[in-house]
């Protein structure tokens, strides 16, 4: 099988590749900057602008994985640019390109577009692919963590230090990268259902608990950290703070404030993916460890 991927340069993309070739698939997928050659992938050169880069990176192509898209913007046009927009060329780019089936990833934020400027950009995005006469499998992670992940390295970091300053009491669904990048591929297949909507998790009923998720973090790096819950208002105070502090590089900003903010972050068990299609494989206790073991490795942690 031939796969066309976005994002491969990426935390979940990278993982996507790797999966991929161990499957043996061939891929070619898009990057930005000039990467390392490596056997059984094609680096196309160019992003979700360039026309000609897309023709090239669907040429072929059995399947498109689309994992490129926009977390953090200063405004909306950001997210609108990253995940509307390259959404919209990546269909343009299937359909010119003869490529039938398209897997995309979103977010379980597009099921709240009111409350986070990045849940409203991946909202529209799901609208287009849903529109677009492809043979489609939209897939929402919820919090996704693994090694070279960036996003949680910062929860990590504080139950290291023994104090973890958490969203307001609330429940969360989490999924290990590398059993979502399992998932990913196994959509790309022609067998797997059409126009499916998934939303996958580490298999937790009723997800995880703000408190009970710091305390297995806390487990994972050897500590027994103090967790705070803390009110929304103080979230938001964060994120200015972190905007002045690190201007474009805050991590916290207003909207994902707004969006860490919400108490209802759990997968709807109905729209679980088949069983004989995919399962969660990776107990998310051993993968936190797993991963504190490899920030530790990197001397991330």
């Amino acid at each position: 099988m031939n796969l066309a991927i976005t994002g491969g340069t990426g935390f979940i993309g990278s993982h996507l590749v790797d999966a991929a070739l161990a499957a043996g698939r061939r891929v070619r997928a898009l990057t930005r900057r000039e990467q390392p050659v490596r056997e059984g992938v094609e680096w196309v050169t160019g992003d979700l602008s360039t026309r000609d880069a897309l023709e090239q990176l669907v040429r072929d192509a059995d399947a498109i994985i689309h994992v490129a898209g926009t977390i953090n913007a200063p405004n909306g046009a950001g997210f609108e640019k990253g995940n509307v927009e390259g959404t919209l060329s990546m269909l343009a780019a299937a359909t010119a390109g003869g490529v039938q089936r398209f897997v995309h990833v979103s977010s379980l934020a597009a099921r709240e577009p009111k409350l986070s400027l990045y849940g409203a950009s991946k909202c529209k995005a799901e609208e287009l692919v849903m529109g677009s006469g492809l043979d489609w499998a939209i897939v929402r992670p919820p919090a996704v963590y693994g090694p070279g992940d960036k996003e949680t390295l910062e929860l990590f970091r504080m139950a290291r230090l023994g104090v973890m300053l958490m969203p307001p009491k609330g429940h969360i669904s989490v999924i290990n990268v590398d059993d979502l990048a399992r998932l990913l591929l196994a959509l790309a297949s022609s067998a797997a259902p059409s126009t499916c909507l998934i939303e996958p998790d580490d298999g937790k009923p009723g997800g995880w608990t703000h408190r009970e998720f710091a305390q297995a973090l806390a487990a994972a790096v050897g500590t027994k950290a103090a967790v705070i819950s803390s009110p929304g208002i103080l979230l938001r105070l964060a994120a200015r703070a972190d905007k002045l502090l690190r201007g474009e590089r805050a991590k916290l900003t207003t909207d994902r404030a707004a969006y860490f903010s919400h108490r209802n972050w759990v997968v709807e068990p109905k729209r679980a993916a088949p069983d004989d299609l995919w399962q969660p494989q990776i107990p998310t206790e051993q993968g936190l460890k797993d991963t504190a073991e490899w920030y530790r490795e990197k001397g991330w942690l």
